[in-house]
């Protein structure tokens, strides 16, 4: 059975566990990497705010399960264009299927019905569903009971986003492997005119590194505020 990337995706190769910072989620990422590499480990529920790290672990999942001889999908629902009815209901032969943001689809019934019948396919077959959500399965508004029932019997990981001295260790290490060095200086003003969710810094981060490279210039305060003025 040939690995299926929906959308045309490439698993990023910042998003693997071994990049995941896991502080106090330690438990939470192992329970997302034994469901991602054994067929009969138990469902994972990963909740938590939007720079917790939730797509990271989804993706670093389906890496995973590749890497153990699995095939793996991934299905990002927030800002699907089309009918995510349909988009859930072609998800299939896949031994893991990763499912992002499913708080996108509360109260839209022929996506609820969808991703229902997906989990009792997925069930019934023998493989893995990974489910994401901004919130535990009880705070979203999902209209059809047995959806939120089955959801709520899985492995609730709940994912604390990282404070800023952590994100700060995250950008110096992602930044050292580039070949920048990022000082106080410039992650002090960073911090206090940009998003500070993980991923957000991490996608500059890469703009920074092309931006420094293209111009040979180091990353300085004035260079950064170029940079994003531009962007």
């Amino acid at each position: 059975m040939t690995t299926q990337l929906p959308l045309a995706l490439r698993w990023p190769r910042r998003q693997r566990f071994e990049h995941f910072r896991a502080g106090e989620n330690a438990v939470a990422v192992e329970a997302v990497r034994a469901a991602a590499t054994h067929a009969d480990a138990p469902w994972v529920f990963v909740a938590g705010p939007i720079g917790s790290g939730r797509t990271h672990l989804l993706i670093a999942a389906c890496q995973a399960a590749i890497d153990a001889g699995r095939t793996a999908q991934y299905l990002p629902l927030a800002g699907m264009r089309g009918p995510r009815a349909a988009a859930i209901r072609g998800m299939a032969g896949s031994d893991l299927l990763a499912i992002d943001d499913i708080d996108a689809i509360a109260g839209e019934g022929d996506a609820e019905h969808a991703l229902f019948d997906t989990f009792n396919r997925y069930r019934a077959e023998g493989c893995t569903l990974l489910f994401s959500a901004n919130g535990a399965p009880a705070s979203l508004e999902i209209a059809l009971p047995d959806l939120r029932s089955r959801l709520g019997s899985l492995t609730q990981a709940v994912l604390k986003p990282l404070d800023d001295s952590e994100r700060r260790a995250v950008l110096r290490e992602q930044a050292s492997a580039r070949g920048i060095e990022l000082d106080d200086v410039v992650l002090d003003w960073l911090f206090a005119h940009h998003a500070r969710d993980l991923g957000t810094l991490l996608d500059l981060l890469d703009t920074l590194d092309r931006a420094s490279l293209a111009a040979q210039r180091r990353v300085t305060v004035p260079f950064l505020r170029h940079l994003l003025r531009s962007d």
